[in-house]
């Protein structure tokens, strides 16, 4: 290979400095030991600045058919196991390597002829030089001259496989082209039939949703319908009871029925008796009030104040405010908003003294209850039995929103649960609460002929009703469920202030 790259640089440097040898008169003779091959000129190329490279010095480059080859075998063999997706990329990636095989192609015929302008003017030189030299060195000339033919021949001889190769590879390149443009179109159509299939899972997963709630509703439906039906037979089997044993239970009925009798007109007659100890009292010390309290002193009542002389001021020109009142008077507890002539005792009232001071021409009067607020016979079992159930319903009737008259004119449903209170008319839900420290809930304070029935429920901030129910044991059984349920969801539900006690 030294001896190769020596007689080229030899033969450069003589067809370039040819003009400096003839004036010499002589050719140096070339050396004993120099030798061409026979089989052939070798495949050289030409690098930067016109020097002359060993193919052998860098790796071997495939042909651009053994690559094209390749690839095509590893496409056919792939194309079965890949996705639509991932075919589409492969054909992409096919064309981009087909585009840069012909990009070396062209590179290639250009390196192609170069190295033909290169033998091209190698042979002119060598030809000028066998004319000027004669013996032995003709005879290498001649032999040089042969071998850049043979070089010339297998050059072109290149060439022709170069155009075939690069026309295989324009060919390949369409196909991939082609393909890859097939590929594309069945991506957009599998991706709209995926579309459409998403589609119809959505309408059938919403389709069984539809059928789970209706079925959930009707098992619901049929549920209550069953346990009414249970009741029904509960209320049969039990009324069939009594009638096999009429005598024990009739008896025990007249029974209760006489001693609630007895002991309402002993407490009306004991309330009598307390107000006319009351008023021999204050005729013994010499003392008339101007006012007095009317009613009985007993929850589910209404105490009005009324005028007990002539000259007393009149009370739609007066101040008044309410208290409770322990009973050993040591507390005294202001009643916010109860600022009327008639108050009417709720739960929170009981086992108290109510006192209304009223204030008239710089005057302060007075009045209280005789005893403390006695509880509603037979209101704490009722309420005891409210309690088993999650939920109890109430009928009432609308009075005032938000501090505004509203007409009486519906039926609403006030239900109170274990953990909240809704308020409903019909299937439209008006308010459903939580309890919480900001609810609020006591019988009403403003007064009113039904006070005794109505109460104040302050859902949330903004929002608050004054409801009216059927009877008064309705009206505070109420209330006492929901501070119940309420206390166990440590909240204590109460009205405006009534947590906050007034010490005097």
């Amino acid at each position: 290979m030294g001896n190769e790259r020596f007689i080229l640089e030899e033969m450069t440097r003589i067809s370039r400095d040819f003009g400096d040898t003839m004036q010499k008169g002589a050719v140096p003779s070339v050396a004993a030991d120099v030798t061409f091959p026979s089989n052939g000129f070798p495949n050289y190329k030409i690098g930067a600045n016109n020097r002359i490279l060993d193919p052998k010095e860098g790796r071997e480059i495939p042909s651009m058919k053994d690559v094209v080859a390749r690839e095509t075998a590893q496409l056919i063999e792939q194309q079965k196991r890949m996705s639509v997706r991932d075919l589409a990329s492969k054909f992409e990636k096919g064309l981009a390597a087909a585009a840069k095989l012909s990009d070396e192609a062209r590179h290639r015929e250009a390196a192609s002829l170069e190295k033909h302008v290169l033998l091209k003017k190698l042979r002119d030189a060598l030809e000028s030089l066998r004319g000027r030299v004669a013996g032995r060195n003709k005879d290498d000339v001649e032999e040089a001259i042969s071998m850049v033919e043979a070089l010339a021949v297998q050059l072109t001889r290149r060439e022709g496989e170069l155009i075939q190769d690069k026309s295989e590879v324009k060919k390949l390149a369409n196909f991939l082209k082609q393909a890859s443009e097939d590929a594309k179109k069945l991506v957009d159509e599998e991706r709209a039939f995926a579309l459409a299939e998403i589609e119809k899972a959505k309408a059938a997963v919403q389709r069984v949703e539809e059928a789970f709630q209706e079925q959930e509703r009707v098992s619901q439906t049929s549920g209550k319908q069953e346990m009414e039906e249970l009741m029904k037979e509960i209320q049969e089997a039990r009324r069939i009871k009594m009638l096999h044993q009429p005598s024990k239970v009739m008896d025990m009925e007249h029974e209760l029925r006489a001693l609630r009798t007895q002991l309402a007109e002993k407490s009306l007659y004991s309330l009598q008796l307390r107000k006319e100890l009351e008023m021999s009292k204050r005729l013994e010390a010499g003392r008339s009030h101007l006012y007095e309290l009317d009613g009985s002193d007993t929850l589910g009542s209404c105490l009005r104040i009324i005028p007990c002389m002539e000259n007393a001021p009149d009370l739609s020109k007066c101040s008044i405010q309410w208290y409770r009142v322990s009973t050993d008077g040591s507390r005294k507890e202001l009643i916010t908003g109860a600022t009327k002539l008639v108050y009417a005792p709720e739960p929170f009232d009981v086992g108290r003294i109510l006192q209304a001071d009223i204030v008239a021409d710089d005057q302060r009067v007075t009045v209280r209850t005789i005893g403390p607020i006695d509880p509603a016979p037979g209101l704490g079992s009722y309420v005891e039995a409210l309690v088993r159930k999650p939920e109890t319903e109430f009928n009432v009737v609308v009075t005032q929103v938000n501090g505004k008259d509203h007409p009486p004119h519906c039926v609403h449903v006030f239900h109170v649960g274990r953990m909240r209170i809704k308020f409903c008319k019909g299937r439209i839900t008006k308010a459903k609460e939580n309890y919480s420290t900001s609810m609020q809930l006591c019988g009403v304070r403003g007064g009113g002929n039904a006070a005794a029935q109505a109460l104040f429920w302050q859902a949330k901030k903004n929002l608050s009703f004054v409801l009216a129910f059927e009877s008064e044991r309705e009206r505070n059984a109420a209330i006492m469920l929901a501070r119940r349920f309420a206390f166990d969801c440590n909240i204590m539900l109460a009205g405006p202030d009534d947590r906050a006690p007034l010490g005097t």
